[in-house]
């Protein structure tokens, strides 16, 4: 019994800060501290999801998102991890490229949506190609950061061993890479679609960022939230899915106790 309200207490006190904000966004427009206008009570938005929920339109948009987000993201990780495994590997091929990475790396991704646009037009292939670009760098990043710091000892232990590099690189730096990579992984699945949404934003009739914007050009503001809580919703869910898949993967791990 003990165990089991210590699990409720746990439970509710992970969600006391987002239901002191729901509160807070419920009072404010009520007293007058905003205008209802531009902000309308939480109650109202709810209200507002769940006839999207009812009617299913919300599902529709939500698909096309994730489908879009899914094929730009997988495509952008088939590049990113093994050209990453290759810059980090060879030393000499780093420096070779390392300029050219940056400079593209420090280039918004968001600037080069009208470039992708006119080279694919505005259908899917353009929103696609601008996640493929998006998600790019924090996996590449993260993927050279993991294979160049794998543990020196472990390298010199193996090659003590007369282990091939062939086998080096299979049985101790890609597993050793694994952490760092999964990390880099985490931050461009959000990035992907933080920049899905702002290309339906620009130029689709489907999708979350279409609906977004659709909302606020007509002035559907409780609308317009529901989109926002949607997409922080589906952020939420592939962030935790991806904590645990990681948590799975990387078990074996050593976890630092707290304050040390």
């Amino acid at each position: 019994m003990l165990t089991w309200i210590k699990y409720v207490f746990c439970a509710v006190y992970r969600i006391l800060s987002v239901l002191l904000f729901l509160l807070i966004w419920e009072i404010a427009p009520r007293v007058g501290l905003v205008d209802t206008i531009f902000l309308p009570p939480f109650s109202k938005v709810a209200v507002a999801f769940w006839e999207l929920l009812v009617t299913g339109e919300i599902f529709t948009h939500v698909v096309i998102s994730i489908r879009r987000s899914l094929l730009g993201f997988g495509l952008g990780l088939c590049v990113a991890i093994p050209l990453g495994l290759i810059i980090g590997w060879f030393k000499e091929f780093e420096r070779f490229i390392d300029p050219l990475m940056q400079t593209f790396r420090q280039t918004s991704t968001l600037a080069l949506f009208p470039v992708f646009m006119l080279l694919f037009g505005i259908g899917e292939v353009s929103k696609v190609a601008i996640i493929f670009w998006g998600v790019q760098w924090a996996v590449l990043l993260n993927t050279i950061s993991g294979v160049k710091n794998v543990d020196p000892l472990l390298i010199k232990a193996a090659r003590s061993m007369g282990i091939s590099s062939a086998a080096l690189f299979l049985k101790i730096i890609l597993p050793a890479s694994v952490p760092s990579i999964l990390t880099g992984v985490r931050l461009s699945a959000t990035t992907s679609i933080l920049i899905l949404i702002a290309a339906e934003m620009l130029g689709a009739n489907s999708g979350l960022g279409y609906l977004l914007f659709f909302a606020e050009a007509n002035f559907l503001i409780p609308q317009m939230y529901a989109a926002i809580i949607t997409m922080s919703i589906l952020g939420l869910i592939v962030n935790y899915s991806l904590v645990a898949f990681e948590r799975r993967l990387t078990g074996w791990k050593e976890e630092v106790p707290a304050g040390q």
